[in-house]
């Protein structure tokens, strides 16, 4: 138990402001500017209190960027993400710590040593898979037809870019979420998975019927950080997309409105922190209205 004292109360709470300062005071910046004209926002020093040209800003930024339809394209890729993610990490811990074989930390180390290397670092190799999704097993198809002649096969090209398939499938593996889930499934008394098999109970009932239910907050927690994190994906949502009219998504929108009316002039930033804000609303409304099972997945101590 940690002893509460009046000083120690006091220096938490400073902290704590200091952190929300911290924190809050660049969103504080970015909606000043959205709320100032071209020409206040383009002062040194910007004044730092709110205007009254925020709607106007709001609505220019809407039509310049096409929100209408990158919105529904980002809900579409930062949803499929999400799902693919809890769906994909659920399944691969369920594999490591129920099924005994010999392989399976083998299995469980090398998905764990993949957050080493983010998808920065395989853009590349990942971009050249999503050209053509088959590829990998077509070389191995033409390994195998180098020794044996009879199983040459040529399979079609399965191409992933520009299209809801390449922006949601590169991004569902997470080794994030295999150790999260692992982690939470060794809490689990293995009473229950034997009094679940001595009651007739095979493998998938046992994983839809029983791990799932008890696993909901776990999975409230990881859905709302890779919604987020789906959502805020910059550089492989532009990388694939060159059909940016049927498949762009809002953060790559936000490059349409910082440009100034003509060249040599100033950046629109007024309209660009507008646009800004309107890119934040729908990740913030999923946190906020997932915040209950956010908090309670990740600081639970009950499960």
């Amino acid at each position: 138990m940690v002893e509460r004292t009046r000083l120690f109360d006091i220096l938490t709470q400073i902290v704590l402001i200091i952190g929300l300062v911290i924190l809050f005071t660049p969103i504080y910046i970015v909606f000043v500017a959205a709320s100032h004209d071209f020409k206040t926002v383009n002062m040194i020093p910007m004044p730092m209190l709110p205007s009254g040209h925020l709607w106007e800003n709001l609505t220019k930024s809407w039509q310049q960027a096409g929100f209408s339809h990158v919105m529904i394209t980002s809900l579409i890729v930062a949803s499929g993400v999400a799902i693919g993610k809890v769906v994909l990490s659920a399944m691969s811990a369920f594999s490591i710590v129920y099924f005994r074989y010999r392989l399976r930390l083998i299995f469980f180390w090398l998905i764990f040593i993949t957050l080493m290397l983010p998808l920065e670092v395989r853009i590349v190799p990942t971009y050249a898979v999503a050209a053509n999704a088959l590829s990998p097993v077509q070389g191995v198809i033409d390994f195998i037809a180098s020794y044996i002649p009879q199983v040459s096969i040529q399979l079609p090209e399965w191409n992933l870019l520009n299209s809801y398939e390449g922006l949601i499938l590169p991004l569902i593996a997470t080794a994030t979420g295999t150790f999260l889930y692992r982690q939470f499934f060794l809490t689990i008394p293995e009473e229950l998975a034997e009094a679940a098999k001595m009651d007739g109970a095979g493998a998938l009932r046992f994983f839809f019927d029983i791990l799932m239910p008890l696993s909901k907050t776990n999975m409230a927690a990881l859905a709302t950080i890779m919604f987020v994190w789906a959502w805020n994906q910059y550089l492989w949502p532009i990388l694939i997309v060159t059909d940016q009219a049927h498949y762009a998504t809002a953060a790559m929108q936000l490059g349409k409105v910082v440009p100034g009316p003509s060249f040599g002039e100033p950046p629109v930033w007024n309209t660009a922190m507008a646009a800004t804000l309107i890119t934040m609303m729908p990740p913030l409304v999923v946190v906020i209205l997932m915040q209950r099972w956010f908090v309670r997945g990740l600081v639970a101590t009950e499960k």
